[in-house]
């Protein structure tokens, strides 16, 4: 008899729990007009954020090209290629 009253006991205290938690869920969660202003003011989300991100990405292009354009480069990638003739030895 003592263990179905502790079982009772537990679930009823689970029951309850789970009560709780979806009381405080639905008078917690923001509707959906305040989830997409929050979603706005992410840095990821916001447009100028991704405009800098766009225009950071082609700077950093741009310079890896023209790094890999230069003479010496060039000179060096040659110099590798022969020295190294592909083979492992």
């Amino acid at each position: 008899m003592g263990k179905v009253r502790k079982a009772l006991a537990v679930a009823a205290m689970l029951g309850a729990g789970a009560g709780v938690g979806s009381a405080l869920f639905a008078l917690v969660t923001p509707g959906e007009k305040q989830k997409q202003a929050m979603l706005k003011e992410l840095p990821e989300q916001h447009p100028l954020h991704r405009d800098e991100k766009t225009r950071t990405q082609h700077l950093v292009m741009a310079t890896l090209q023209e790094a890999a354009a230069t003479r010496e480069n060039v000179a060096w990638r040659k110099n590798w290629m022969v020295s190294g003739s592909g083979r492992s030895e």
